[in-house]
């Protein structure tokens, strides 16, 4: 009889390209990922992986029964969702992806309530950008994820993933108190040509949100230092490097030396979401987190 986990494990593979990556996101060392599909490979009697230069791809066996394993791990998903939902039970091992400042606004203050409430429940937490976060629950190596939509930007979301809006949020503009602007209220893109940002890496959706402000200004941000935290945006202009578009989300506080202001025509506004693969809709752990980190409901945005 095929295991189950070794399928996730090699499924892991498929999704990540390779068994370090699979054995990361699975919470495995790689021997352990490499021993399941071994053990897959024996129970099958073919070879699931073949070896290319100084890493491993799936043989056509090895995709056939990943796409066709796929189906089986939903069914059984959606089983497990089921007796949960008959026993009303918050119970079980969740996998929950988010982004940077969901971690520390959204999820930290939230999840501590419900774990105290539900002790047979427990949740492992990743941190990733939003695109990995979404091919994590599609791929069934995330459970729950939270992402984030920023105005207009494009977030491709497969169809058997569910989707649910928990919260919106706005970016401002953060000046140093002595900055020509910090009196102002409220800034257009207009206002900030010229001025130095501090911005995301290249390719990241704020990155990405950071150009569409410009577009219509003739003219592009002037990026004069890159930083993934937005902590470190903070600390930068804090030291009179630049500006920085910094959403509340998760932000620590600006203190008597920086001021926030707000930015139109566009206004920098995202949507919070949170993913689930459609087959558990009807679980109780996921529906009972979906509630604590729903903003509307009383959660710190």
């Amino acid at each position: 009889m095929i295991d189950l986990v070794s399928l996730d494990a090699l499924r892991a593979v498929e999704t990540h390209g390779s068994v370090v990556a699979a054995a990361d996101a699975l919470g495995f060392t790689p021997s352990a990922v490499s021993q399941q599909i071994k053990r897959l490979e024996r129970q099958t009697g073919v070879p699931l992986l073949e070896r290319v230069g100084r890493g491993v791809m799936l043989t056509g066996h090895g995709r056939h029964l990943v796409e066709q394993g796929a189906r089986l791990l939903a069914d059984l998903e959606e089983l497990q969702a089921g007796l949960h939902q008959q026993a009303a039970t918050v119970a079980g091992h969740v996998r929950l992806a988010a982004f940077s400042t969901a971690m520390r606004g959204l999820i930290a203050p939230a999840l501590p309530r419900v774990l105290a409430s539900n002790p047979d429940l427990r949740v492992s937490l990743t941190e990733r950008e939003p695109w990995d976060t979404i091919g994590l629950v599609a791929a069934g190596q995330a459970d729950l994820g939270v992402v984030h939509s920023w105005g207009d930007v494009p977030l491709s979301i497969p169809g058997h993933v569910a989707r649910t809006t928990i919260g919106h949020d706005l970016a401002e503009v953060i000046v140093l108190r002595g900055h020509r602007l910090a009196a102002r209220t409220v800034v257009t893109p207009r206002d900030l040509a010229g001025e130095d940002w501090i911005a995301t890496p290249e390719g990241s959706i704020c990155r990405q949100w950071l150009l569409r402000m410009y577009e219509g200004t003739g003219r592009l941000p002037r990026i004069a230092h890159v930083s993934m935290e937005f902590d470190s945006h903070l600390a930068l202009v804090r030291a009179g490097l630049g500006i920085a578009l910094v959403p509340r989300l998760g932000r620590s506080p600006l203190g008597e030396d920086l001021a926030a202001i707000e930015v139109a025509d566009p206004v920098p506004s995202r949507e919070i979401l949170a993913l689930h693969r459609a087959s558990m809709s009807d679980s109780p752990a996921i529906a009972a987190l979906l509630t604590a980190l729903d903003a509307r409901r009383g959660s710190p945005l």
